[in-house]
């Protein structure tokens, strides 16, 4: 017990000879908050020590002498009301000692809460080959004293149960993990026990099958570049996860990027399982970061999606400059210029739709327009209305010769 072994460092010689010293009743009570407790330490004898001569601590602290009362000549009494939780989960120390400060006995008080029912239990499997369960304690959560908390687990139809053995805290995050021995096409039922010593709970059943919650590493190898000179754009390729390849299965994508001093991401939904995606509408000459995340879908034949594996780490990427700010400040017509780039996006605008998500068609005509467009920005050639309607009336043309083309 801690407090004997408080005895030994504090007083060696006391432990040797507490049971013929004095004696505390009753010895290492379990209590509930807000409890009172009268405890009693009986000296010896053979020790010649009067009960007027005694006081008490807690937890190292003088217990006020208005709280004692003498029983008898060798026994001296005192009461603690509205006990508080413990302050440390192996007990609060409640002792007694002689006049010269010698203790001469000492008890552990247990102050606490019976434990509530644990939830929010859930579980994941990583690729199919292990177990790992989660939950939250119940209620207010602290029981002040130790609080054991036991997951178990068992195939649905089988009797025997089985109890996980290693187990982690993160916070107020209570986690068990079973490695191997997992079943893939027999659902299990889990649960967790908490007990302590006021008391016992436990958490709701959990029915799974191993094969719905299964999750898998972060995308691997994610690379984002430029597309050519194109100031809006950024192509994200990463490789598809090697852990689940001897598992039927299909892996559903799903992106995130935000800007270099932003805090907000932006994600992309319809990535499907490709492995590739461009994204469009960007900021040009500034930075993104960019995330991958994967969802392994229909595992053996399972119709409930899997479980979204951790964001990969980020990869960071800048769009090339614009034109228009490498522009001199001294154009004298500027715009013009922006005027034609006005119609011209105005016109074409079906293309810029389809270069956002990762539909996966063909966007070659889209980045030959806008390859020209940026070209036509960085030139400081003077633009007029009637050399505007030419290029206008110029790329219809050259649009419509190539879409009649074979």
């Amino acid at each position: 017990m801690i407090s004997f072994m408080f005895l030994l460092f504090v007083a060696p010689e006391a432990l040797f000879s507490s049971t013929d010293v004095a004696v505390i009743s009753p010895q290492d009570p379990a209590l509930h908050i807000g409890s009172s407790l009268t405890a009693t330490c009986e000296v010896s004898p053979d020790l010649g020590l009067h009960a007027s001569g005694i006081y008490w601590t807690l937890n190292g602290v003088r217990v006020s002498s208005s709280n004692y009362s003498i029983v008898s000549s060798n026994v001296l009494s005192v009461t603690l009301h509205a006990l508080s939780g413990s302050k440390q989960k192996s007990g609060d120390n409640l002792v007694c000692h002689g006049e010269d400060g010698r203790i001469l006995a000492g008890s552990c008080l247990y102050v606490g809460l019976p434990p509530e029912k644990p939830v929010n239990l859930k579980c994941w499997s990583h690729n199919a080959k292990d177990l790992r369960c989660k939950w939250r304690l119940g209620g207010r959560g602290e029981t002040h004293i130790t609080t054991k908390y036991t997951l178990k687990y068992k195939l649905r139809w089988h009797e025997r149960e089985n109890e996980c053995e290693n187990y982690s805290t993160v916070k107020k995050d209570y986690s068990c993990y079973i490695a191997g021995n997992i079943a893939l096409f027999t659902p299990y039922q889990i649960w967790v026990e908490a007990t302590n010593q006021l008391g016992s709970a436990a958490s709701d059943i959990t029915y799974l099958d191993i094969l719905d919650i299964v999750t898998t590493d972060p995308p691997a190898n994610v690379h984002v570049s430029r597309v050519g000179d194109l100031e809006d754009q950024l192509t994200v390729q990463w490789a598809s996860s090697l852990q689940l390849k001897d598992i039927l299965f299909q892996a559903k994508y799903q992106i995130r990027y935000r800007l270099e001093d932003a805090t907000d991401w932006k994600v992309v939904d319809d990535v499907g399982n490709l492995t590739s995606c461009r994204l469009a509408g960007l900021k040009p000459g500034t930075v993104y970061f960019v995330q991958v995340r994967c969802n392994p879908v229909g595992i053996f034949g399972s119709r409930k999606p899997g479980i979204w594996s951790d964001w990969s780490h980020p990869t960071a990427a800048s769009t090339p400059a614009s034109g228009q700010l490498q522009r001199p400040s001294c154009d004298p017509k500027p715009a013009e210029q922006n005027t034609l780039r006005r119609e011209l996006k105005q016109f074409f605008g079906w293309l810029r739709k389809h270069a956002y998500g990762c539909t996966g068609m063909s966007i070659k005509l889209y980045d030959q327009w806008r390859v020209w467009l940026q070209k036509s920005h960085r030139t400081r050639i003077q633009v007029g209305k009637q050399n505007r309607t030419f290029l206008f009336t110029h790329f219809i043309v050259t649009h419509k010769k190539r879409k009649d083309s074979p």
